[in-house]
């Protein structure tokens, strides 16, 4: 039987609490923790399978969980719930790349994709001199695609061509402030603003998402 957790705080109370927080009440700390468990509940279950059991992945979550609440800071331009829920997600995917570590014997065949041939593609396929770096390599494709999405969903035009030419992105050239200024007719200055805010964007929409 699933737990009942608390309902989560409003965005005054968190205010409140995480202003106790930094003035070192730990008391203050137990009820964060506390409120949002209802978070890590719900992150878990997207990770519920017959192989896993609910209360280990809710208990792996709210190490996520003590971490995000550790290191916030309410100077933040997020909320609490939006950046522990990323240290959560986080936390479950580090115990999935260990287990299937330990066992890639069969994840290791697990279909990734197609090469330009529409040949399918395997993770065993892309091991190359040390397997360790498998899983960071699979997570990362995973946080790169999904910043490919977020791209044209949360940037304006400009935006996204400056992103793109800045940092080579869809098989473009990397370019300096500088090129993409001239090419664009406006300051590096101006450049130097646009990228900083579209990143902001980018970063807000990838740790909500």
């Amino acid at each position: 039987m699933q737990k009942s957790f608390l309902s989560p705080l409003d965005a005054a109370e968190e205010a409140d609490y995480l202003e106790r927080l930094s003035r070192g009440d730990l008391q203050a700390r137990e009820v964060l923790i506390e409120r949002n468990m209802r978070l890590v509940a719900h992150i878990a279950k997207k990770y519920l399978s017959p192989e896993e059991d609910m209360e280990d992945l809710i208990s792996i979550g709210t190490i996520g969980l003590i971490k995000a609440v550790s290191t916030f800071r309410p100077e933040r331009s997020i909320r609490l719930g939006t950046y522990a829920a990323r240290c959560i997600e986080n936390e479950l995917l580090m115990y999935f790349r260990t287990k299937k570590k330990s066992n890639r014997d069969v994840s290791l065949y697990e279909p990734i994709g197609t090469d330009k041939e529409g040949n399918q593609i395997m993770l065993v396929d892309i091991v190359e001199s040390s397997e360790g770096e498998l899983w960071d390599r699979v997570i990362l494709k995973k946080d790169v695609g999904q910043l490919y999405a977020l791209i044209p969903r949360v940037l304006n035009e400009r935006e996204q061509f400056i992103i793109c030419r800045r940092y080579g992105l869809y098989n473009t050239k990397p370019g300096t402030q500088r090129e993409i200024a001239q090419r664009l007719g406006i300051s590096r200055s101006y450049v130097s603003r646009i990228e900083k805010k579209a990143l902001s964007k980018l970063k807000r929409a990838f740790l909500e998402n």
